[in-house]
């Protein structure tokens, strides 16, 4: 008990938060049992540490025991790491506030931020640092629950050739703000304002769409005649809105309201958008061209 109420307090205390949630996870195995599969607890620090023997004896009873805190928050899990992605975060510039080792060679780690993120940003912060270390995307959210150290990973698949389901152990806790956190949540608040100013230029020309009875680009996209090529389905969109009377501004906001990022920055973005105005209005002349000969 006193090792697991160490790594515990360890991990607490650098996590930083004045209240937490803790989960007890334990799979219903009995499908006639009336034992709840998850035990939700919300305590302020004092409580939580109070309660550490009864999570122990709890854990010992199958149940997994999970932590975070509760409400928006300043922290970012980022779960299913190797060690080479957690060496590689620290020599980046983003080292965790805590590294827990979940099961031999499985770590989470909990980065913190200068400032409470609120929900839309924590998550998109949370899948952009999943994303950048190759953690678990599916587990990339803002308010997801991570293993607490000092407790056993009941995980079936976790369980060891001696029998034995393996400690959660603490491997880092400093409690620090990684030293790119500020440059970071900027970028990630710089691309999840670029998506919300996507969505709503898509909203609109979908509108504006709609009202004419002219096909959308969404149309074109759900076109399996276009195999899911993006490019052929922008250059379609576009002859066809183009020989429709829909002014070139308008075409070229709808085909620039998508995802470009893949194509290089805003310039080369831009000059992509460009290009395929460029192709549709020379295919709309040469069709013009022909209909005038017939």
């Amino acid at each position: 008990m006193e090792w697991t109420a160490g790594a515990a307090k360890h991990q607490i205390a650098a996590m930083g938060a004045e209240v937490f949630e803790v989960g007890l996870f334990k799979p219903r195995i009995d499908l006639n049992s009336r034992e709840p599969e998850m035990l939700p607890r919300t305590w302020n620090i004092e409580k939580l540490l109070n309660s550490l023997s009864w999570l122990q004896f709890q854990n010992l009873n199958g149940r997994n025991i999970y932590i975070r805190p509760k409400g928006e928050h300043n922290l970012s899990l980022i779960d299913d790491l190797t060690s080479a992605a957690v060496s590689e975060m620290g020599k980046s510039g983003f080292e965790p506030a805590v590294v827990t080792e979940t099961s031999p060679g499985n770590f989470q780690a909990w980065l913190k931020h200068a400032e409470i993120l609120p929900k839309d940003l924590g998550t998109a912060a949370a899948r952009a640092l999943a994303a950048r270390f190759q953690g678990d995307r599916g587990a990339a959210d803002w308010r997801h629950f991570g293993r607490l150290a000092g407790f056993t990973n009941q995980k079936i698949s976790r369980r060891q050739i001696n029998g034995l389901y393996p400690f959660v152990r603490l491997i880092t806790a400093t409690g620090q703000v990684y030293g790119e956190a500020r440059q970071f949540i900027e970028s990630v608040r710089t691309d999840l304002e670029r998506e919300r100013q996507a969505r709503t230029r898509r909203a609109y020309f979908h509108q504006r769409f709609e009202r004419t009875s002219l096909k959308g680009i969404e149309s074109f996209r759900s076109n399996p005649a276009y195999g899911g090529d993006w490019t052929r389905i922008d250059l379609a969109f576009a002859i066809y809105a183009l020989s429709r009377g829909v002014p070139e501004s308008e075409v070229g906001a709808v085909i620039g309201s998508r995802d470009l990022s893949h194509k290089g920055d805003e310039k080369r973005q831009a000059q992509y958008v460009e290009r395929t105005l460029r192709k549709a209005h020379a295919v709309v002349a040469e069709r013009s061209n022909n209909n005038r000969e017939r």
